[in-house]
């Protein structure tokens, strides 16, 4: 068993399965994904809930509803003309792709929807394999600046690694289980945001403390 996922093993003995990423549909998920750009996950509660109360939770009234609407409705979400321009361009590709259907893009194999994700201005590797993922449950493993901080600073990574050379090291190191990607990637945010903090982290009470270096962790 590699040390990375012993140190899941650690982290779910603290968190268990929590199941994460809310969203009423797999279209919910994936705006959340692009809303929650720059921002945290409360802001981006109130954004959906603006589109849900205006019925843009729907694939097609969202293609078809007004930049303006949908600027003023996720506006809680921070870079509201930014982020309209990216949910206009991922819905132009939806509705190329798919006529707005969800469910057809399962006919599609996972490294051309990635491709296609990542070809649409404003989603990067991260928020693609969010969609991925989370929304329509293919096998990627999603990294952030948490996982980059907590891999480093337990020594298994080099500080210029990149995002899918630092992706493939977890796939490669714990079961091709989709469930548990779900669940790790969970768990490093929560890790990453209550002990391995950016600066002054908590480690003596981390619950991956046991998996640092005996020298400490790097910074």
């Amino acid at each position: 068993m590699t040390e990375i996922r012993r140190f899941y093993d650690s982290l779910f003995e603290r968190y268990g399965d929590l199941r994460w990423w809310p969203g009423e549909t797999p279209f919910e998920i994936m705006l959340g994904a692009i809303l929650t750009q720059n921002t945290n996950w409360v802001n981006v509660e109130k954004a959906l809930s603006n589109l849900a109360k205006l019925g843009l939770l729907s694939p097609h009234e969202l293609l078809n509803a007004d930049d303006e609407v949908i600027r003023e409705a996720i506006r809680p979400s921070g870079y509201f003309n930014q982020k309209t321009l990216k949910l206009r361009r991922f819905m132009d590709w939806l509705n190329y792709k798919t006529e707005c259907s969800i469910d057809a893009l399962s006919m599609f194999p996972t490294e051309e929807l990635r491709y296609d994700l990542l070809s649409i201005r404003g989603i990067g590797p991260e928020t693609a394999d969010d969609i991925l993922l989370y929304a329509l449950d293919r096998p990627v493993f999603v990294v952030d600046a948490y996982t980059f901080r907590i891999a480093y600073r337990h020594g298994w990574i080099p500080q210029n690694i990149d995002y899918d050379g630092l992706a493939e090291i977890f796939r490669a190191s714990i079961e091709y289980d989709i469930s548990i990607y779900k669940n790790y990637h969970a768990m490093i945010v929560e890790t990453g945001k209550n002990f391995c903090r950016k600066k002054a982290p908590i480690c003596a009470v981390c619950p991956g403390k046991s998996h640092l270096p005996e020298s400490g962790p790097y910074e």
